[in-house]
């Protein structure tokens, strides 16, 4: 571990990362899967490992608004890894930020298909409420229309 307690906080920051990305490729296969307790586990790992990137922000973050001037006042060894593990952190979030942008918008498809098979289901209920009160009346007994009798009458004389 660095001595430096920024360039300590960006490796730790590396690894909570590579740790997210790890949990993407999980939530992908369980969002494919459409295994959805899984998905909600997954989830709440990748929770608990952003709050620990949030605290290990805390320590960054002032860092990041004068990155130049921090540069210049460290050892070149450290800001040599330090401008790689920045490197690589932007890589991976991007990494992530993909992977759960293509996740949503599966979810999302699949949130406007079974809305419209529900829609259809719906419809398809209506027709049939519409058919049995065409053909048997509000009360559930056939209903005959005045013709419709005349026909039967003649079928039983």
């Amino acid at each position: 571990m660095n001595q430096e307690p920024v360039v300590a906080a960006l490796e730790q920051q590396v690894g909570c990362y590579r740790k997210l990305a790890k949990l993407a490729e999980l939530q992908h296969v369980y969002v494919q899967q459409s295994q959805t307790e899984e998905l909600l586990g997954v989830l709440q790992s990748r929770q608990v490992v952003l709050d620990q990137v949030a605290d290990l922000e805390q320590v960054i973050g002032p860092v990041k608004k004068q990155w130049t001037s921090y540069l210049d006042g460290i050892l070149p060894t450290d800001r040599t890894l330090a401008e790689a593990l920045l490197a690589e952190t932007r890589k991976l979030l991007e990494q992530i930020t993909t992977a759960d942008r293509n996740d949503a918008m599966v979810l999302q498809q699949r949130k406007l298909n079974l809305g419209k098979q529900i829609n259809q289901a719906s419809a398809a209920r209506q027709i049939n409420r519409n058919y049995a009160t065409a053909a048997y009346g509000r009360h559930g007994r056939p209903r005959y229309d005045a013709q419709e009798a005349r026909f039967n009458a003649t079928l039983t004389h």
